[in-house]
C-alpha cells in the first residue's frame, strides 16, 4: 500500500492504492478546466516507483565476470576479419601483430561492447533524474447522448423548453506540452550511482581485455618465432645427416668401413628428414593460430620480421612488480568497481522504504479553432510514502545483500590472484633464464661433441652408432634451447601481463638488453 498527497491547484487529497507491488504514477482525476470534460493520456509513468536496482543486480551479474570469462569461452583465439588474401607475402613485426590484435581480435570486440552496452545503461538510470518533457496535439469531434449518462429532461410543453438527448457532434482541439521532474527519489539516485560504477567496471574490463589480446598476440607470435626455429634446426639436422650419410657410403663404395654403418646413417637421415616434415607442419598451423588471432586471412602468407633474442630481464625486482600490479592491473580496479555498483544497489534496495517527490505539470491552448483558442494549464505534486508491499523491498535487500557478499568475494579472489600472477611470472622468469644459461652450454658441447665424432669416423677410428648418438644429442640440445629461449621470452611477456603494463611496454620488454 501507498499513501499519497496529492496538490492540484491548491487542492488536496488523500488517497491509497492497494495491492500494487511498486509505487504508482502520479493520478489526476479532476477534470481539466476549459477542456470540455477531455481528459488527454499525460506521459506521468517516469514517476513510478520501480524497484530498478533488479536491473543493475543483473547488469552487475553480467559483468562480473569480466574478461575472465571471455577468456574461458576462447574469445581471445578468434577475430573478426581484416580483409581476404592479398597474395602478396607480407613481413609481420611483433608491432604490426599487436597493433592487428587490438583492431581485430575478438575478445578485445567483445569486451569493447559490453562496455558501450553499460554506457547505455547508465544513461538510461541517469536519465530518470532529469525532467521529462513531450508533446501532444489532438483534434477531437464528439457526439454525446444524455441520456447514457442519466439525463433525462422532461419540461411541459407549455414552457416551450425542449432539451435534446442528442448534442452534438461539435469538434476542439487541444495543443499541449508536459513536464515531469522527479524532485526527491533517493533510489533513483542510488541506482543511478550503481550504473555508473558498473560502466565503470566495464569499461577497466575493455582495457584488461586489450592487456590479454597483447599478451596472447605475444604469446601466439613467439610460438611461430621457436616453431620456425625448429624448422631452421632441422633442416640443420637433415644437412649433416646427408653429408654423414653420404660420406658413410663412399667409405662403404671404397671398402673402408661395413654396410651397417651406411644403413645406420641412411636411417639418422630419414629420421631427421621426419622430423623435418613435423616441424614444417606444426609451422604452418601456428602461422594460422596467429592470423587468427589478428584478423589475418588463414590464406595470406606473411613471414616474422623480428627474432627477438635472449635478453635477461634486470630493470624490474620482484618487489616493484608486486607494487606495480597493484596499482595497474585493470581487473582488479574492475573488481573494486563491481564491488561499489553491488554497494550502491543495495543502498537502492534500502531506498525504497523512502518516500518520493515529483512534480507534474502541462501548458497548452484549447478551443474550437486555433482562433478561437485559450490558454491552460495544470501543475501538480506529489508525495508518496511506502507503507506495503508484500515484502518485495525485504527481497530486494536479501537480493542486494547476497549479490554484494559475492562481489566482495570475487574482489578478495581478484586481489590474490593478482600477486599470485606477478610470483608465478617471476618464478618461471628466473627457472627459464636458468635453464635458457644450461641449455646454451649444452648445445655447445653437444656440436662439438658431433664436430668430434665425424673426424673420428672419418679417420676410421669410429663407426657411425658414435656419430648417430652425437647427432640425437645435437637434435636434442637445440630442441632444448628453442623451447627454454621460447619460455623465457614468455615468461617475460607473463610480468608485462602480471603488472598490467603489457600494452605499454611488452614491446620494449622483450628487446630489453
Amino acid at each position: 500500500m501507498y499513501v499519497s498527497y496529492l496538490g492540484v491547484f491548491g487542492h488536496a487529497s488523500l488517497y491509497c492504492i492497494f495491492g500494487l507491488p511498486v509505487r504508482p504514477p502520479l493520478c489526476i482525476t479532476n477534470p481539466m478546466r476549459g477542456r470540455r470534460g477531455w481528459r488527454f493520456p499525460k506521459n506521468r509513468a517516469v514517476f513510478m516507483r520501480i524497484s530498478r536496482f533488479r536491473l543493475f543486480l543483473l547488469m552487475i551479474g553480467i559483468l562480473a565476470p569480466g574478461v575472465t570469462g571471455l577468456a574461458q569461452t576462447g574469445a581471445f583465439q578468434g577475430s573478426a576479419s581484416s580483409g581476404p588474401s592479398s597474395g602478396q607475402p607480407l613481413a609481420l613485426s611483433l608491432d604490426e601483430a599487436l597493433k592487428m590484435g587490438l583492431r581485430y581480435n575478438l575478445g578485445a570486440i567483445t569486451s569493447e561492447e559490453s562496455s558501450q552496452r553499460a554506457k547505455g545503461e547508465n544513461i538510461v538510470a541517469r536519465s530518470l533524474l532529469y525532467p521529462n518533457l513531450s508533446g501532444g496535439l489532438r483534434e477531437n469531434v464528439e457526439q454525446i447522448d444524455l441520456s447514457s449518462f442519466g439525463f433525462k429532461f422532461k419540461f411541459p410543453s407549455s414552457l416551450g423548453i425542449n432539451i435534446p438527448n442528442i448534442v452534438g457532434p461539435f469538434n476542439y482541439f487541444d495543443l499541449r506540452g508536459y513536464l515531469t521532474q522527479r524532485v526527491a527519489d533517493l533510489q533513483a539516485i542510488r541506482s543511478y550511482q550503481s550504473a555508473r560504477e558498473a560502466q565503470r567496471a566495464a569499461e577497466l574490463s575493455a582495457v584488461d581485455a586489450r592487456e590479454i589480446v597483447v599478451y596472447v598476440v605475444t604469446q601466439g607470435y613467439l610460438q611461430v618465432l621457436a616453431q620456425s626455429a625448429r624448422v631452421d634446426s632441422a633442416k640443420v639436422q637433415v644437412d649433416s645427416a646427408q653429408a654423414i650419410f653420404q660420406q658413410a657410403s663412399d667409405r662403404f663404395t671404397a671398402g673402408l668401413s661395413a654396410k651397417i654403418d651406411m644403413t645406420r646413417s641412411q636411417v639418422e637421415l630419414e629420421t631427421q628428414q621426419q622430423r623435418l616434415t613435423a616441424e614444417q607442419a606444426d609451422f604452418g598451423k601456428q602461422k594460422i593460430a596467429l592470423a587468427r588471432l589478428i584478423g589475418l586471412s588463414p590464406a595470406q602468407p606473411y613471414s616474422l620480421s623480428d627474432r627477438l633474442p635472449y635478453a635477461p630481464l634486470e630493470n624490474i625486482t620482484l618487489e616493484q612488480a608486486l607494487t606495480l600490479a597493484t596499482q595497474n592491473r585493470s581487473d582488479l580496479k574492475a573488481a573494486d568497481a563491481q564491488l561499489r555498483a553491488a554497494q550502491f544497489a543495495r543502498k537502492a534496495a534500502v531506498a525504497e522504504h523512502y518516500p518520493t517527490l515529483g512534480i507534474v505539470a502541462d501548458y497548452g491552448v484549447i478551443g474550437v479553432n486555433p482562433a478561437n483558442s485559450h490558454g491552460t494549464f495544470d501543475v501538480s505534486g506529489q508525495l508518496l510514502f511506502p507503507i506495503w508491499a508484500g515484502g518485495h523491498t525485504h527481497g530486494d535487500i536479501i537480493e542486494a545483500d547476497a549479490t554484494l557478499k559475492q562481489r566482495r568475494a570475487e574482489y578478495e579472489n581478484v586481489r590474490d590472484r593478482v600477486e599470485a600472477d606477478v610470483r608465478n611470472a617471476y618464478l618461471d622468469l628466473n627457472a627459464a633464464a636458468e635453464q635458457v644459461r644450461v641449455a646454451q652450454s649444452r648445445r655447445e658441447l653437444a656440436l662439438d661433441e658431433l664436430t668430434q665424432s665425424t673426424d673420428r669416423f672419418s679417420s676410421g677410428v669410429a663407426d657411425t652408432v658414435e656419430v648417430t648418438q652425437a647427432q640425437e644429442v645435437v637434435a636434442s640440445a637445440e630442441s632444448d634451447y628453442i623451447a627454454n629461449l621460447n619460455a623465457h621470452n614468455l615468461a617475460k611477456a607473463s610480468v608485462a601481463r602480471a603488472i598490467g603494463q603489457a600494452e605499454k611496454i611488452m614491446r620494449d620488454l622483450l628487446r630489453s638488453p
